[in-house]
Formats: structure tokens, C-alpha cells, sequence
């Protein structure tokens, strides 16, 4: 299968560059395998399009402002030392760093993305901050560009970066990080701190869709999936099947599984809500069944892939020729999707993270 054959062009200025007013005024289109048919609605109409006994998975990770923008070793040493004002040799030592995952064997160690990637090697001192009070030292490079990175030991790191961290706006968005974007590109269930990107599709709902869902018994459970360095990986193969995905953490408490194995015994419907979502459940599950646990996963689907958990999925609109676009084309179809796709253009729908979505059934 070639990766060429999910392009689809778009227009960039259908690309949302900022959020709604209204997280549930995003429009939604549904698309409905079994018939080939889709419809155009709207989000908040997303409750009364569930079954009474579906069961409704999200992803509670919480995004943190995981971009830093600092200067390589150095330069920035030697502004800093003379007390003068940024020189042109200090501004061409500028740097960004996104993080992408703490390592387990040590916190202060971090995966991360670096620009410019080519200039920053192995052994420099990265300065963050505004007096250059936190520091790092580049330890090694990785498979796919990144570098692990070593902090100096901070009393207070995630407080550190609450304060001087960015937001971690997808490079599609051509603007810096405001101050609502710390609000508005986060889920309002967010919970579990991790992620350096957000699961979009839950960034539709509010709480009084939260409400509606309960008020019509249906019933949700949570998960969570650090979305990590996968997100901005991207393919980079002919072939679909040469890919292989970045892996990424997720955990599923004994009580989730529980409601999810019991909706599977009953026939009843796993609604996802997000591709993370959906490769949780797919990657934990065993004849049909979702194992508890804590895990990394590297799954990656594309059609052919069988399911055996999930029946349905909302999403947002992805990027031509990405992993997640894959995904979604997996559950409803190629042709349909892609069909479904171009229809999104021509009537204008607001693509990818701060965009409209699509339920996929």
C-alpha cells in the first residue's frame, strides 16, 4: 500500500488557526460506513447521535508547555558573564526545544526536539530562562532527529516550565503561543499531565455536553495516552507497510477495563474519542478484551487492520499522508474517508487541531 494513495489536497487557509468561541459549534460530519452515506451537523448534536448503551472512552492527558526557547552553550555563557545586552552573535544562538517525553531512568532526562536541529551536537550546554538559570547538557542523538537532553537538577522543574514554558502549538499553526492557548488547546477533562500535544477531538467538548451525556445515561469511561514524539513523526517511507511509529505511554486503570470488557461482553458499542484513544484500546486488547496496565505502544493502523475494541470514533481532520489519517481510513474506509475528506474542502470545513471533526461509525 503506498503512502501517496491517502493525499488529498487542502487549501491553506482552511487550515483553523485559531479556536472557537465555542468549543461545541466546531461542525461535524457524519460518516456512516455501513450506508456510505455523510451527514453535516454540528457538534453539540454529537449526544443525540450515540446509542442509549454506547460507552464513550476518552483520553484524560494533560497537556504541558513543553516548548522552551533558550541558546546554545557558549554564546549565551558569554552574554551572560560580560552583563551586556543580546549582540547578533548572542540572537544567532537562539534555540527551541520541545520536549517529548521524561525518561523513567532518570527525571531530569528528557527526549526532545531541538531547532536548529543540525547545528546542536552531542556535549553542548543549552541556557534557558530569562538569566539562563536552568541548564542542559545534550547527551545524545536519536533514531528519528531527537536528542535526549540532561537538565540541571531544578527544586521545582514543572513549576519551572508553567511559568517559562510555551505552549505547544502544532507547526501548522503559523503564530506564537497566547495566552488562551493554554485554556483552550487543552480538553476541559484533562487530567494526567504528559502529553506535548493534545487529543483535538475531545477539545470540542464543554461541560454541558459532559452533562448531556450523562443525563441521556450513557455511560464514558477514561484512559490516559501520552501523546509523545509520534505525533510529529512523519512518514517518511514509499510504502505503507516500511513505517513504523515512535512509541508512546499509556495506562488503563482495572475500573476502565472493567467497563470496557463488560460493554464487550454485552455487544455493546466503544465509542473513541480520538485516534490516541483508539490505539490505546486496540493496542491493549487480547481476544477481544482490554488489559489493565501501564504500557508503551507502537501499534500502528492502517486498513486491513482488523478491530477489536472500537466501533466508533470521533476525530478531527488530519494531515494528507499522515499515520493518523491511516487510522481513520482503517475503521471507515478508505474511499469513503477520502470521499468524505474532499467533501470537508469544498464545503469548507476548519481542518486539523483548532478545526471541525468527523464521527466515524
Amino acid at each position: 500500500m503506498l503512502v501517496s494513495e491517502f493525499n488529498y489536497h487542502l487549501p491553506p487557509e482552511l487550515i483553523a488557526q485559531e479556536p472557537l468561541a465555542d468549543r461545541a459549534a466546531s461542525r461535524m460530519l457524519q460518516v456512516e460506513r455501513s450506508s456510505g452515506k455523510i451527514h453535516d451537523c454540528i457538534f453539540r448534536d454529537f449526544p443525540d447521535l450515540l446509542r442509549p448503551d454506547d460507552l464513550v472512552v476518552f483520553n484524560n492527558t494533560r497537556v504541558f508547555p513543553a516548548r522552551l526557547y533558550g541558546t546554545r552553550s557558549g554564546v549565551r555563557a558569554q552574554a551572560l558573564s560580560a552583563q551586556k545586552p543580546a549582540s547578533k552573535e548572542f540572537l544567532k544562538g537562539k534555540i527551541e526545544v520541545l520536549l517529548t517525553r521524561q525518561m523513567s531512568q532518570d527525571p531530569n532526562q528528557w527526549e526532545c526536539l531541538v531547532h536548529p536541529g543540525r547545528k546542536i551536537g552531542v556535549g553542548e550546554r543549552l541556557f534557558f530562562g530569562d538569566h539562563g538559570e536552568v541548564q542542559a547538557e545534550v547527551l545524545a542523538r536519536g533514531t528519528f532527529g531527537e536528542r535526549r537532553i540532561r537538565f540541571d537538577p531544578v527544586s521545582d522543574f514543572f513549576g519551572w516550565l508553567e511559568k517559562s514554558g510555551h505552549v505547544p502549538l502544532p507547526p501548522y499553526i503559523v503564530r506564537g503561543d497566547r495566552s488562551y492557548d493554554r485554556e483552550r488547546y487543552q480538553t476541559v477533562y484533562a487530567r494526567e499531565r504528559g502529553s506535548v500535544a493534545a487529543p483535538t477531538a475531545g477539545l470540542h467538548f464543554t461541560p454541558e455536553i459532559l452533562k448531556r451525556l450523562r443525563e441521556r445515561g450513557i455511560e464514558t469511561a477514561e484512559l490516559t495516552l501520552h501523546v509523545g514524539l509520534g505525533t510529529f513523526q512523519p512518514v517518511r517511507v514509499d510504502r505503507v507497510e516500511d513505517h513504523s511509529l515512535h512509541r508512546e505511554s499509556y495506562t488503563i486503570s482495572e475500573n476502565a477495563a472493567d467497563k470496557i470488557n463488560r460493554a464487550l461482553d454485552a455487544h455493546r458499542r466503544i465509542v473513541a474519542i480520538g485516534t490516541t484513544t483508539v490505539r490505546t484500546l486496540e493496542d491493549a486488547a487480547r481476544n477481544r478484551r482490554v488489559q489493565p496496565g501501564s504500557r508503551e505502544t507502537g501499534i500502528f493502523i492502517y486498513p486491513g487492520y482488523e478491530f477489536q475494541i472500537v466501533g466508533a470514533l470521533l476525530t478531527n481532520f488530519h494531515l494528507p499522508q499522515s499515520t493518523l489519517l491511516m487510522l481513520v481510513c482503517a475503521l471507515g474506509g478508505k474511499a469513503l474517508i477520502l470521499h468524505a475528506y474532499d467533501h470537508g474542502v469544498r464545503g469548507e470545513y476548519r481542518f486539523y487541531s483548532y478545526g471541525d471533526c468527523m464521527f466515524v461509525e
